[in-house]
């Protein structure tokens, strides 16, 4: 009888304490918003979303950033069950077989998940991270920003006890940010080879 309550009251505090942080964080970007439609209306909010979205290609840049970074935290933090110990397996998985001799494509994965990331924070803030999009720059801001995100989530999942911390998600998502940031360098410099392409024709 003993078992069962202690097994009763662990499971029930580890589900409040799994979503406590994002509930919290939740509550206050929805009082943020209460607050505003408490001044402008519930139907100004919406209209003006709306508008922003149509007219303005840094709204909608910032909706598909935003969009895609909850999408990373609703798979590296947010929608992850607590680990007993979240330094189990500091090194990490660096090959396509984990310790077990089990296939694994999580180092590619971690690759794949960054390179969105990187391409869509370099072309929402633009004029602010590449002032001047050489390749250099692109790809140090690219490996910069997503070696500093990835180790936040590191970080957060050795605090919130939420997944392990790995030295080889941290490379592997480094190195996805990097690829980000030459393939901007690379979509930057042919659009402006058809923008002049365009322009000579139109001449």
């Amino acid at each position: 009888m003993i078992d069962i309550i202690s097994k009763i009251i662990s499971n029930t505090l580890t589900a409040l304490y799994q979503p406590f942080w994002f509930s919290i964080l939740a509550a206050v970007l929805f009082l943020f918003l209460y607050l505003y439609a408490s001044e402008h209306g519930w139907r100004a909010i919406f209209r003006n979303w709306i508008r922003f979205f149509k007219t303005s290609s840094v709204f909608r840049r910032l909706f598909f950033l935003s969009f895609f970074t909850m999408m990373i935290l609703m798979r590296t933090l947010l929608n992850r069950t607590m680990w007993a110990n979240p330094v189990s397996n500091v090194i990490g998985t660096w090959g396509l077989y984990n310790d077990k001799g089990e296939l694994t494509t999580e180092p590619i994965e971690n690759i794949i998940l960054m390179i969105p990331f990187t391409f869509l924070l370099l072309w929402t803030f633009s004029t602010r991270l590449l002032p001047k999009v050489t390749l250099g720059n692109a790809v140090w801001v690219g490996m910069k920003f997503s070696f500093l995100f990835s180790v936040s989530i590191e970080f957060l999942q050795l605090f919130l006890r939420l997944g392990t911390f790995q030295l080889s998600d941290i490379f592997y998502n480094t190195l996805g940010g990097t690829i980000g940031g030459l393939i901007y360098h690379l979509c930057t410099k042919l659009k402006k080879r058809n923008s002049g392409v365009d322009d000579k024709e139109k001449q």
